[in-house]
């Protein structure tokens, strides 16, 4: 591929640059007049970008992004390993390639990959850095995906799907139809090129909206990395009937941890009053819904049905963050005053009718430090504050 940022010296300056303020870079005068200036910069800034998020692409050599915007929103590497976990089989073909994060995972796990992407330029691009990568059972094919598939005519043991909002989408709910490709609309029209399907989408998608506009809902990941959700999963096999499986998954390095269940079940959860030790659910687990059976499995009590928060008189592994309890006040103005005004503390609202800024305003409480408030309603629906460290 000829493309003037793959000259020698442009890619020894981008290399040389990446860390440093674009937009320090950008009021100097550019050293190479044959190659423009906006797009050396982008270079550096994705780049940089690509490093904690990338890093496969980052090591390469002669690797080329698109806009800064476009890594931003790619998958991490982190993430598409897991998903690649998810699929078997000999072919899969991914209908919205893009820069393309996924498809090299999923080229470990099937022998044949399709890269589908509209974006011509985006297209070539990818082709470019798969090439670079040395993987090369991925095939890059540019233009409409259903059309793509139509040619094709063939059968694939995973279709991927990574639907974008639309330009000029301005619901307040996210709607998947909302997005192109429209995959509720498509659906029945993919499964007859395959019978497995995974649509990926932003957390911000409701799960029971999304459960209402997709058939065929076996199983939904919810992935956070670094306890903050990034997608949402789902896998859809073709004449699935009944309650989907539901996971949430939180990525920490090389270390996970998951916990599951069936969408909407019931568990037993006992109560108590707060007792030695608090804990919060990752974010995985609030957006799954899988609050209550996370604190069953663990043994923990809950505070209140509606608080999110659970007890324990001694420490219990759990997937999420675990605090000492160190003093417990009842809120209320003579509490307050005498041991949380003016202090330095983190502030974490769960079921309580007052907001973090208001809280900060009212009681002159200062952001940061290593002691931790919890304001919050417990099982007497009595207006509660848990001062904590982290255990």
């Amino acid at each position: 591929m000829q493309h003037p940022v793959l000259n020698a010296e442009v890619q020894q300056f981008i290399k040389d640059n990446t860390g440093k303020p674009v937009s320090q870079l950008a009021l100097q005068k550019n050293p190479f007049p044959d190659v423009e200036w906006a797009v050396i910069l982008n270079q550096v800034a994705a780049r940089e970008k690509a490093q904690g998020k990338l890093p496969r692409w980052f090591a390469a050599e002669n690797i080329i992004y698109p806009s800064k915007v476009s890594v931003e929103q790619t998958s991490s590497e982190a993430t598409a390993k897991y998903k690649a976990r998810l699929v078997s089989g000999e072919r899969l073909i991914d209908l919205t390639g893009g820069l393309g994060v996924d498809d090299l995972y999923f080229a470990e796990k099937c022998s044949e990959v399709v890269h589908c992407e509209l974006d011509p330029e985006l297209s070539t691009i990818a082709a470019h850095n798969f090439r670079q990568l040395s993987v090369g059972n991925i095939t890059c094919m540019q233009g409409d995906s259903l059309g793509i598939l139509k040619s094709q005519n063939r059968q694939w043991d995973w279709i991927y799907i990574d639907p974008s909002r639309r330009n000029g989408a301005k619901g307040k709910v996210f709607m998947l139809a909302d997005c192109l490709p429209d995959v509720p609309a498509l659906l029945d029209t993919y499964f007859t090129f395959s019978a497995n399907i995974m649509v990926k989408t932003a957390p911000l998608l409701d799960i029971s909206a999304g459960l209402a506009e997709l058939s065929g809902v076996k199983a939904i990941h919810v992935v956070a990395l670094n306890n903050e959700v990034k997608e949402l999963l789902w896998l859809l096999e073709k004449d699935c009937k009944g309650t989907p499986a539901i996971h949430a998954v939180n990525l920490v390095k090389d270390n996970e941890t998951i916990v599951s269940g069936l969408y909407g079940s019931d568990v037993t959860v006992n109560y108590s009053l707060p007792q030695e030790y608090l804990y919060e659910p990752n974010s995985a687990i609030m957006k799954s819904g899988l609050i209550d059976a996370a604190g069953h499995s663990s043994g923990l009590s809950k505070l209140h049905r509606h608080s999110q928060l659970f007890t324990s008189a001694s420490v219990t592994e759990f997937p999420g963050r675990r605090f000492k309890i160190q003093q417990v006040l009842l809120y209320n103005k003579s509490e307050m005053k005498r041991y949380a005004e003016g202090r330095k503390m983190n502030i974490t609202v769960r079921n309580f009718p007052v907001s973090v800024e208001e809280l900060r305003k009212k009681w002159k409480i200062k952001d940061g430090g290593d002691v931790y408030a919890f304001f919050t309603t417990n099982m007497n629906n009595e207006k509660i504050v848990m001062i904590c460290i982290k255990s």
